[in-house]
């Protein structure tokens, strides 16, 4: 695996920011505790972590700029009222002592970064040209000892091992901004949860107005149609109802019967169709699995799929309704998805449930290329529409702690998993 120009770029550009952070850390924590039993104690320590807390900043832009690894920004420090107060929020303020902390542990990764870029290299290569650096440093007849021997496949060790060594470093810094740099759990928990509010509310507000747009176009108007129907029978009928059937039925009696028979069966009809259709609106409302759960409502569903479906379920556990009725959704606009837009002669829908978790895979060989951000794809399971397909399935999982994994590469195959717990 090739290492990337920015993880080069990060061990040598890093060093000299990771010295002054980390020494402005430890001279942080060495005059807090020296000045910690002295008046100027404590208001010293408030601004060092007021400091910190802005250091932050230049340590995430640096990770996203050269490691590609994206870092949310904390939440802004609470301003109570009152300088102690607000002294008390800086002092428990969990995001400044991460960053603290963060730039202690920089330290020793930037030196070691460093050696592994630059002196790793360096190295390799003098340790490569020895027997030559023998050569001009002592002219003449020499015999050929030991080191010249050692050197040169001691060099090629070194220069092969830096970019590992480079890449696994740079692993390490990706890892421990994640966990110090971006925000404290709970703070990331909230954010989350409003963002899967937020979504949900977008999403149930589009989804009313579709239902309301297709009752008052769809179902409306053919009610109106079957009322209208309706009276036209009961004008066939007259204005005392069906008379009794005579033994000498008058000449145009069978028109009358006949055009009453071609009024119901159209009234018959159009009931159907209503009828049909506000079943797809209800389950549009509320998708429901059979009492059966899912080991009942997967093998139906995949059944309805145009595409073959090879269908393993695994379901130890049976989850909650409400993470019956996501996964179930989730499967079922996985399932349409592949239909439409991947182009596969085949698909997989696997199911466990087990240990507390809910895991569902849906693989399909179509032509791959499916967008994690929503919208339409020429390969797999994006549907057409910004705020729809992947994007959206993503918003619904996360309001019930699920996450959503795509891996769809151009030319397919195209790989989905949701994992869900199985209690809220």
């Amino acid at each position: 695996m090739a290492v990337r120009g920015g993880d080069w770029a990060f061990a040598v550009l890093g060093l000299p920011v990771a010295l002054l952070g980390g020494v402005f850390a430890i001279a942080v924590l060495y005059a807090g505790v020296l000045l910690s039993l002295t008046v100027v104690g404590l208001p010293f320590v408030v601004l060092a972590l007021l400091g910190v807390r802005r250091l932050g900043a230049p340590q995430r832009w640096l990770v996203d700029r050269l490691l590609g690894e994206r870092i949310e920004p904390p939440a802004p420090l609470p301003r109570p009222a009152g300088a102690l107060a607000r002294g008390r929020a800086v002092l428990t303020d969990p995001v400044a002592w991460r960053v603290l902390l963060h730039l202690v542990l920089r330290l020793p990764l930037g030196v070691l970064g460093f050696a592994a870029a630059v002196l790793l290299p360096l190295g390799g290569g003098w340790l490569v040209g020895f027997p030559l650096w023998i050569r001009l440093l002592e002219p003449g007849p020499r015999a050929t000892g030991w080191p010249e021997f050692v050197a040169v496949p001691l060099g090629l060790v070194l220069l092969a091992s830096a970019p590992g060594a480079v890449r696994a470093l740079s692993g390490a810094n990706r890892r421990l901004a994640r966990v110090l740099l971006g925000p404290v759990r709970t703070q990331q928990r909230v954010r989350e949860l409003e963002n899967a509010r937020s979504g949900l509310i977008a999403a149930n507000t589009d989804r009313l107005r579709g239902l309301e747009r297709d009752l008052h176009d769809g179902t409306q108007a053919r009610l109106v149609a079957l009322a209208i129907t309706l009276a036209l029978a009961e004008d066939a009928l007259g204005p005392e109802g069906p008379a009794l059937p005579d033994p000498a039925p008058e000449p145009g009696t069978p028109a009358d019967a006949a055009r009453l028979r071609a009024l119901v069966t159209r009234a018959r009809t159009q009931t159907d169709d209503t009828i049909a259709e506000l079943r797809l609106l209800t389950r549009g409302i509320h998708p429901v699995t059979p009492e059966g759960g899912l080991g009942e409502a997967l093998p139906g569903l995949a059944a309805t799929c145009p595409v073959p479906v090879d269908i393993r379920l695994d379901l130890r556990q049976r989850p909650e309704p409400a993470i019956e009725q996501a996964v179930y959704y989730c499967a079922a606009e996985l399932l349409t998805n592949i239909a439409k837009h991947s182009g596969a002669r085949s698909a997989e829908l696997a199911v466990r449930a087990a240990d507390g978790r809910v895991r569902l895979l849906v693989r399909d060989d179509g032509r791959g290329g499916a967008a994690p951000g929503g919208g339409a794809s020429p390969g797999g399971g994006a549907s057409p529409g910004g705020g729809s397909g992947l994007a959206g399935l993503a918003e619904r999982l996360a309001a019930v702690d699920g996450v959503l994994r795509v891996d769809s590469p151009p030319g397919g195959p195209t790989t989905v998993t949701a994992e869900l717990p199985t209690a809220l």
